[in-house]
């Protein structure tokens, strides 16, 4: 089952398109802006054709100007992509292993003693989970309003569970499980920095993965950073493709 990559890769761009929330267009070119000043909440998730690939890097950088963005290709993206992004200049800033698992083969993780892992209602909870996630993502305190506006509106709220992570009353980590096109996408993992290394975020992994599970899901997927890819091999994961990270200069 894992070496169906297409199901993860579009679970990936539905959790991106849900920031959408200034304009995003999921066809041929999949873009998504969410107005944020913040590099990975704006960007191009796939482009399926090369056949006008200026005119739809003139597009794009027409549609995301004024906010920092990203364009990742994966194996979802045409052939020769990556070509036409180095005619035009880009860089590329680095990877995003994506990653799977086998949710039969889960094992759960409890994290620290005392650690409570509960799920994310109300206003109120959804504000402090946005609050707590931030400065792990470099995301500004002048952003923090914008970020919860535009979680509270996401047009896939039916297929998102968030779950907080709790010491001594604090939200101290922090998941969110997507479910979409078959499979359980995990995402916003983080831990707040004076916790870390304490199996916080792996515990929450394995919490949003065991809610897909309980959904009906078979295979769980995310995106690992280079602080995450190995607790993410030591619980069962597979390397099953990459993405490549690219800006472009500005106009």
């Amino acid at each position: 089952m894992l070496t169906d990559i297409a199901p993860l890769l579009a679970n990936c761009r539905a959790y991106g398109l849900g920031w959408g929330a200034e304009e995003h267009q999921d066809e041929d070119l999949t873009y998504y802006r969410s107005g944020l000043a913040h590099p990975n909440l704006n960007g191009v998730l796939r482009l399926r054709s090369t056949k006008q690939a200026g005119l739809a890097v003139e597009r794009v950088t027409e549609r995301l100007a004024g906010v920092p963005w990203m364009w990742w290709v994966g194996p979802d993206s045409a052939p020769g992509v990556v070509d036409v992004l180095a005619e035009h200049g880009a860089a590329k800033v680095g990877e995003m292993p994506v990653m799977a698992i086998r949710l039969d083969r889960l094992a759960d993780l409890d994290g620290p003693a005392g650690l409570k892992i509960e799920t994310v209602d109300g206003a109120g909870a959804l504000a402090e989970w946005v609050h707590a996630y931030s400065p792990s993502f470099g995301v500004d305190l002048q952003l923090w309003d914008d970020s919860l506006r535009i979680e509270a509106g996401r047009p896939d709220a039916a297929g998102i569970v968030r779950l907080a992570g709790r010491l001594d009353g604090e939200v101290v980590g922090t998941a969110l499980m997507l479910e979409a096109h078959g499979v359980a996408g995990i995402y916003v993992v983080t831990t707040a920095e004076a916790h870390r290394r304490q199996g916080i975020g792996a515990a929450l992994t394995s919490a949003a993965l065991r809610v897909g599970q309980e959904r009906g899901l078979r295979v769980g997927t995310l995106q690992a950073s280079e602080m995450g890819e190995p607790v993410y091999l030591r619980m069962g994961f597979e390397t099953v493709a990459k993405y490549q990270l690219f800006q472009l200069p500005t106009p």
